[in-house]
């Protein structure tokens, strides 16, 4: 019995089908034939009619009724499902019912009367690509929109293909808004040849009602406007800034606006002139309002002070609240720092009550081993949108204070950036599609749990439907318990053992500079400022570690509501997760669980190695059930990521062992790397 199941298990892992990831989630399944009833006609309307015909897993012959029609329950993109079909206010609404209809039926979730609408109005991809095809922090290839530079802007069919299936994946998870290029954008991106290009993307893009967003260079009038300056309030730059734009909106009429990197990390803005941040933002909002544009301005701006970098932010926005335009919508990152592992929300979030703030989270796994690591990112953004601000009392998380529950907001929006580039997976590695996947999700249900968007994805994923379980979703209880359960346990795992193995208890920014992969707690050159430097963050010295941000630190605490900042500043009721984030302490600090400071941070890197040994183990356990292509290159990148694990691991524990003077706890592995091999090897990479 024995031999012939091992047979049965052989024979299927043979016939699995090979698959190199290009389709995503969206792969192809047995279906039934269906009758698709609408009236009306158009171009988004004929994706939803073709989706159904090659999608449909539901009875055989059924009829599906979709109705454009409007209802005051029906909010945007919303739309109501039923067993019969889909009604939506506006041909958008079906198409996303539509889409919702099909990942029930293939996923096995029971389809009922209800009324769907989404989180947020607009549900933003952040591209941050280079008009010479570079992906500045993109792991997976040359950029989709501009992969031969500016030299060669003109379309073909093959670029059109590519840019389709995109438009496809991110409407059949509710993106509806993509910003082509690099927040460090080139003045270049508003010449007339690239404008052109954009006009083409557009057209691919609008019928799955995805809207174009560009990012701007704030010294664009001068650079390729021939003014001597980008004074907000000159009239003539005035005057430049709106020629530019109805040129952009005769182009492509339903143009979304501006993303726009000021005053940050060198980059030119209003502050070079006396002015503000609002002043800056309201001249581009006054000159898209006529065509419906918006702005988003980042909010990630810090100088070469002695403030807390953490407190930059806060201190330069919350005294403009209620001065920006209404079509303005602040753009904030979801920690203080910069996309780390695991650090507070921004104190952002809650802060502002007059103007409208957007999340912006990073899909791009920049600080989180890039394209080599598995990091379901799912459940950081669950965190994170359900940490309470207080802004209103309990129950204000971060998800109502910027979704519209709590304060009105004009606008709503979420922001990714993007892990997307031109390698044929599309993100570098298999499961960071899941990443992609779930940010459109969340943008769409900021209530959704890490545990379902795991569950829907790996099935859309990974199971190979055949003639067998045509019409249904019929997941055997073998697949379900040696291969979906392992694997979405291994999913919702991995950010903490990220955290585990880079930086436990509050730790942060203690990367290798420039590349952001591998451990670089020692990086402190003279000549580079204090800032940008990792012992800026973790402060270690004989007495202790962390950075001290209660009252005799830096006194970043005060820009929670109460009761976090309390919460925060005292060691008794702070959360150990971010334990070293707000407190410098001593090494022999005693811990909740009654161990030393030094002997908790050691036990922590261990436990992250371990886990990701134990990923390693899942996997090789799923080989029967996935075709080989996704297998290998798996198995081959879960090796990588144990041996950056252990890298991890020696370098911080050797690193600050040089400050503890402690020795490691006798029950754990020793290092299997010197300290002086890892500092060499991270120098020769920069």
């Amino acid at each position: 019995m024995k031999v012939l199941l091992c047979s049965m298990i052989l024979i299927q892992s043979v016939l699995l089908q090979a698959e190199d990831g290009h389709n995503l989630w969206l792969g192809a399944k047995s279906t039934s034939p269906v009758k698709v009833i609408c009236s009306k006609k158009s171009a988004t309307i004929d994706i939803a009619r073709e989706e159904l015909l090659k999608g449909w897993m539901g009875k055989a012959e059924a009829s599906v009724v979709l109705t454009v029609k409007p209802d005051k329950s029906i909010k945007g993109d919303g739309f109501k499902l039923s067993l019969t079909g889909v009604q939506a206010s506006n041909d958008l609404g079906i198409l996303y019912g539509v889409y919702e209809l099909l990942r029930r039926q293939q996923t096995g979730v029971s389809i009922k009367e209800e009324t769907i609408n989404p989180s947020y109005e607009r549900r933003m991809l952040d591209h941050w690509d280079n008009l010479n095809g570079t992906i500045e922090r993109g792991y997976a290839g040359y950029s989709i929109f501009w992969r031969h530079g500016i030299d060669s802007l003109s379309v073909n069919d093959k670029e059109r293909t590519l840019w389709r299936e995109y438009a496809r994946a991110n409407a059949s998870v509710g993106i509806n808004g993509a910003v082509l290029n690099n927040v460090n954008a080139s003045q270049l991106m508003l010449t007339t040849e690239c404008l052109e290009r954009v006009k083409a993307i557009a057209e691919v893009l609008r019928p799955y009602g995805i809207k174009t967003y560009l990012s701007i260079k704030f010294s664009s009038p001068m650079l390729i406007g021939g003014l001597k300056t980008a004074d907000p309030l000159d009239p003539e730059v005035i005057k430049w800034w709106k020629k530019k734009i109805e040129e952009i909106y005769k182009l492509i009429p339903d143009f979304g606006g501006f993303l726009v990197k000021a005053n940050s990390e060198g980059q030119p803005g209003p502050q070079d002139y006396g002015r503000t941040h609002a002043d800056g933002a309201n001249m581009f909002a006054d000159a898209v309002k006529p065509f419906g544009g918006i702005v988003m301005w980042r909010a990630f701006v810090y100088t070469a002070s002695d403030e807390d970098r953490a407190k930059q932010a806060y201190s330069e926005f919350v005294p403009l609240d209620g001065k920006f335009r209404d079509n303005v919508i602040i753009q904030v990152k979801n920690g203080p720092i910069d996309f780390q592992p695991r650090e507070p929300f921004s104190p952002l979030f809650g802060a502002m009550k007059k103007t409208s703030v957007m999340p912006e989270l990073q899909i791009t796994q920049e600080y989180l081993g890039q394209s080599i690591h598995l990091v379901f990112l799912a459940s950081m953004w669950e965190e994170f949108l359900q940490s309470d601000t207080y802004q209103e009392g309990p129950g204000s998380t971060v998800a109502r204070c910027t979704d519209g529950s709590v304060l009105p907001q004009k606008h709503t929006a979420i922001a990714g950036v993007s892990n997307i580039g031109h390698d044929a997976n599309w993100c570098g590695h298999p499961f960071a599609q899941a990443n992609w996947y779930a940010f459109g999700r969340l943008a769409w249900n900021n209530k959704l749990t890490s545990e379902q968007i795991a569950d829907e994805w790996i099935k859309l994923t990974f199971y190979q439907y055949s003639s067998g379980n045509a019409g249904h979703a019929d997941f055997s209880k073998d697949w379900v318990e040696n291969f979906l359960n392992p694997v979405k346990k291994m999913m919702l795992g991995s950010r903490e053992a990220a955290v585990n193995y880079m930086m436990p208890l509050g730790l942060h920014h203690i990367f290798s500079a420039n590349e952001h992969y591998g451990p670089g707690p020692w990086w402190a050159p003279a000549r580079v400022r204090k800032d940008w430097t990792p012992p800026y963050y973790h402060k270690a010295d004989t007495l202790g570690i962390g950075f001290d941000r209660t009252l005799t630190g830096s006194n970043y605490v005060s820009q929670y509501h109460a009761p976090l900042n309390s919460q925060f500043a005292d060691l008794e009721t702070c959360p150990e997760i971010y334990l070293l984030w707000f407190h410098h302490l001593p090494w022999d600090y005693k811990m909740k669980n009654g161990r030393t400071l030094w002997d908790d941070i050691c036990y922590h890197y261990e436990i992250g190695l371990q886990q990701v040994r134990e990923f390693q183990k899942t996997w090789d356990k799923t080989e029967p059930y996935v075709d080989k292509e996704r297998f290998t290159i798996v198995q081959s990148k879960l090796r990588t990521q144990c041996i950056n694990a252990q890298v991890w691991k020696d370098g911080c524990l050797l690193y600050f062992q040089q400050f503890s003077m402690k020795p490691i706890p006798s029950d754990l592995e020793r290092p299997v790397n010197n300290l002086k091999d890892i500092m060499e090897s991270d120098m020769k990479r920069r």
